[in-house]
């Protein structure tokens, strides 16, 4: 989904077309938008979530004369085609945006989730069945993340070691977040909410597990006393 750096509406389907001088005088004054203006409206649309509106934008972009090389090197914009790329399942755009723009560590955690579970679902795709925790790693395996989206730090169980542990102090807090909270969280980490909730459910079963298996080797020890 690279640039369109022409006026959006398109040119009419057939029938004649009136003199060029004819043109001019009744053409309307077009409104032109720098990068900085691009990227401010993208920036918006991106966190409300409105990504059909911000589609739109994007594709009948009018942008001033000469801007076009900034708008295609604007991390906001590609960060937010990149968005609309996922959403609409167009992952060949996506993964060409991804890994041919490099981008600040800000963006890093939203990325790299959209480029896993864009790769996630092609695999459901071909194989016909919801991807286990074995399929999911090899999927990661065989697409990793791109040097464009990824900082270099190690990661475990797919999520960066500075995500788990924001998820680990948020857990100590409260195990059982509302959606609120889960929203919230996922923001601050480029989850996404259904991610943030799937790792607490994941948590708490594995401390009761925990818990109970302490129980049964405390028993029994302490009866012997």
């Amino acid at each position: 989904m690279d640039a369109d750096c022409s006026s959006g509406g398109g040119g009419s389907g057939g029938g004649s077309r009136a003199p060029p001088e004819e043109l001019s005088m009744f053409q309307l004054p077009t409104l032109n938008f720098s990068p900085e203006q691009v990227a401010s409206v993208c920036e918006t649309l991106e966190e409300t979530g409105d990504i059909e509106r911000l589609g739109r934008f994007l594709w009948s972009l009018p942008v001033a004369p000469g801007a076009c090389e900034a708008i295609n090197k604007h991390e906001s914009i590609l960060r937010a085609r990149a968005v609309v790329a996922f959403h609409t399942g167009n992952f060949r755009d996506l993964y060409h945006i991804l890994e041919n723009h490099k981008f600040t560590k800000e963006s890093h955690g939203k990325l790299q989730a959209m480029w896993l579970e864009a790769h996630y679902q092609e695999a459901e795709k071909l194989r016909g069945r919801p991807l286990g925790p074995v399929d999911k790693y090899r999927v990661r395996k065989k697409f990793p993340l791109p040097r464009t989206i990824w900082d270099g730090e190690q990661k475990t169980h797919c999520f960066k070691e500075r995500t788990r542990s924001l998820l680990r102090e948020w857990y100590l807090q409260d195990p059982y977040p509302n959606p609120s909270k889960k929203r919230e969280l996922a923001q601050a980490t480029g989850l996404t909410p259904t991610q943030v909730g799937n790792w607490f459910k994941n948590r708490r079963q594995r401390d009761r597990a925990a818990a109970a298996k302490n129980r049964s080797v405390v028993g029994p020890a302490a009866w012997l006393r």
